[in-house]
């Protein structure tokens, strides 16, 4: 039986290119970049051309990006320094941003006693902006952190129009773009973000590697003591063959980033058309449906599915090859909601399981055709 991968938002498939490029690396530049001889020499001058040319496709210096092990470091780096280095007092974010912001948010407030507030939220997910500015208005010394794309149901944040408001009231903005990069063009000399999360694994690069770009003059301090590496930002020996691949994986990604945008999303609109067709009561969460207004990467999708199915949904997916995320009620392994959905949806909604589906170039739309039959057999 073929596994169909439709759980790409969780990790994406390495790229043949990329592990040759990475093994290679393995192999030949096996030095520590610290090290003052030639091998460690090596090591360092493929660690400073990294970081160059990721800093090129954002616009920015190369100083300004500081390598991480994924996003989750760096979405701490950013909002804990913030908080210890930069006299931040109130964190405004929102009830559906990734565990790595939310509990993070909430460890500070516990060891610091900052202001947690939540920006208002509309019935599809989205951001109220007006409610941000009022609440940018009432408070002083805020960072702002809201993820430019939701990771469980694809809504797009106008992180220009956020990152704007913040400038007019002398607030940081931090914005998780895990969902982004890779797949979106990002140009930060434009948009006046502080500080962005990054993580190699989401665009078909290894697991463990990441970046934060730190805005120059920002004035933070070291996160991790114990040596000079990234500038004195974080102490550790550099891993610098999931640094290359990260950096190869994100060049072919830009280089291609118009035809596997369009292929992609061809394949999403081809997924939401054929469960209308074949599950017409199903109901897409958030705004996934809209492709203008959600990343082209995925859609969560709430299934009308029997009583005697609900339940083990997720097994019986997996037991016809279907790897995808459970995106609601009960998550695996708890039973907790998702946090998003329980946001936005209504009981009647939560009680029925809500399903996310993401893609990438590796599927096709025979792979959505058999995963939509499973599905509506399951209804």
């Amino acid at each position: 039986m073929k596994a169909i991968y439709l759980d790409n938002a969780a990790t994406t498939a390495l790229r043949p290119e990329v592990i040759n490029r990475m093994t290679e690396v393995l192999r030949e530049n096996y030095g520590n970049a610290s090290s003052t001889h030639a091998i460690g020499r090596s090591s360092k001058a493929l660690l400073e051309q990294c970081r160059k040319n990721i800093a090129a496709y954002f616009n920015v210096s190369a100083a300004e990006i500081v390598f991480t092990s994924g996003g989750t470091e760096a979405d701490n780096f950013a909002l804990r320094s913030a908080v210890r280095d930069l006299g931040v007092t109130t964190i405004i974010t929102s009830k559906i941003e990734h565990h790595a912001v939310l509990h993070t948010a909430e460890q500070l407030q516990k060891e610091y006693g900052i202001k947690l507030l939540f920006v208002d939220l509309d019935e599809m997910g989205f951001v109220d902006y007006n409610h941000l500015e009022s609440l940018l208005e009432e408070n002083d010394h805020c960072l702002v952190s809201l993820m430019h794309i939701n990771n469980e149901i694809g809504n797009i944040l106008n992180i220009k129009k956020v990152a704007h408001l913040c400038k007019l009231n002398s607030a940081l903005f931090h914005t998780d773009t895990v969902q982004s990069v890779g797949h979106y063009r990002l140009d930060l000399s434009e948009i006046p973000i502080h500080f962005l999360a990054a993580s190699a694994h989401k665009f078909h690069g290894p697991k463990g590697v990441g970046f934060c770009f730190v805005r120059k003059e920002t004035g933070l301090k070291p996160l991790i003591f114990g040596g000079e590496q990234e500038r004195g930002y974080r102490a550790g020996t550099e891993s610098i063959h999931n640094i290359v691949a990260m950096d190869e994986a994100l060049r072919i990604a830009y280089e291609n980033i118009d035809t596997e945008k369009s292929y992609v999303a061809e394949l999403k609109q081809y997924f939401i058309e054929t469960v209308k067709k074949m599950i017409p009561v199903a109901r897409f969460n958030g705004g996934c449906a809209e492709l203008s207004h959600s990343t082209y990467t995925l859609v969560n999708v709430c299934l009308p599915v029997k009583k005697e199915n609900a339940a083990m949904l997720q097994f019986q997916l997996d037991l016809k090859g279907i790897a995808c995320s459970k995106g609601s009620a009960c998550q695996s392994g708890s039973n907790q909601q998702s946090h998003v959905l329980s946001a936005i949806l209504d009981e009647n909604c939560l009680s029925l399981p809500s399903v996310r589906f993401s893609f990438s170039i590796y599927n096709t739309k025979e792979d959505i055709d058999y995963v939509v039959k499973v599905l509506s057999d399951l209804c």
